[in-house]
């Protein structure tokens, strides 16, 4: 088999040289033989080639050793090597053909661990369950399509679009490599009584007629407990009334506000007595709000 001599291509006396001084022997040689500087000379055609194949093996280190170990079991012992042009594209890919094969089944054997895909999915909690925290069960089914169930541990105060991840939950590794995860994205719904906005909490405050015109002072709920609010005269349908740190969990320590929208509500049954007391209120009055 004929085998081109790399280093003496790229005029290097010994194979004792590292690949800073392979690259600069490469640098050298390729702009002497350069096709700019040398124009209508095959010769210096054929050097070019021969020194792009020596550089492309002993630049990487592993196809390197190789080739030295192929050099020394065939020349070790002062035997010459030489190179027929009519070959001399033969042997490169020879060398080459072994080296890939080689560099193939060692990657076979030594492939890489490889972190298996996470898995996402979503579920929906109650505003209470959000503020309180619990343990939820969810089943799923895995990628062999049976159903599993996890316990969710939902912290308290969980922001809306939270993600909780459960670490090794998600599809397997590939060459001994780690499991993904499972990540759980927590929606939060809101119910009749409260409404979620950022860290605040809104809900209605319910109001008669008079309440709203003479002013009062009522209770109003919040999440975990309830607090006296005090109504303006005159306040009017729409109108908020901003209660602070009752709202929902802001830090470990804070909480936003619990807002009170006044809607003011008309009886839709009224006794005699009270028939009467707003046809006086209409006769006596001069409020007008079309005015």
């Amino acid at each position: 088999m004929v085998v081109k001599n790399y280093y003496k291509i790229l005029d290097l006396d010994t194979s004792h040289v590292s690949i800073d001084e392979i690259r600069q022997a490469y640098r050298q040689a390729a702009k002497k033989y350069h096709p700019d500087l040398n124009v209508g000379d095959s010769l210096a055609e054929e050097r070019i080639k021969d020194i792009n194949e020596a550089y492309k093996v002993l630049s990487v280190p592993a196809s390197k050793r190789k080739y030295d170990r192929m050099w020394n079991s065939r020349f070790g012992k002062g035997k010459k090597a030489f190179s027929d042009k009519s070959q001399k594209g033969a042997i490169f890919s020879i060398f080459l053909g072994n080296l890939e094969d080689s560099e193939k089944n060692e990657e076979k054997h030594k492939k890489n661990p490889v972190k298996g895909e996470n898995i996402e999915t979503e579920i929906n909690v109650s505003i209470y369950d959000a503020f309180y925290g619990l343990d939820k069960q969810i089943a799923l089914k895995n990628i062999e399509g049976q159903v599993k169930t996890y316990t969710v541990k939902i912290p308290k105060g969980i922001r809306n679009g939270e993600k909780i991840r459960l670490i090794g939950q998600g599809k397997p590794g590939e060459n001994g490599g780690k499991s993904g995860d499972l990540l759980i994205k927590i929606n939060i719904e809101n119910d009749q009584k409260f409404k979620l906005k950022g860290y605040d909490l809104y809900t209605d405050l319910l109001l008669t007629p008079w309440e709203a015109a003479l002013g009062t002072r009522t209770t109003v709920k919040t999440i975990d407990d309830e607090t006296n609010v005090y109504v303006p005269e005159g306040i009017q349908s729409g109108e908020k009334i901003r209660i602070p740190n009752k709202g929902y969990y802001a830090s470990k320590d804070t909480r936003g506000d619990l807002v009170a929208e006044v809607k003011v509500v008309v009886p839709k049954h009224l006794s005699q007595e009270e028939k009467v007391i707003y046809q006086k209120l209409s006769e006596i009055s001069k409020f007008n709000p079309r005015a």
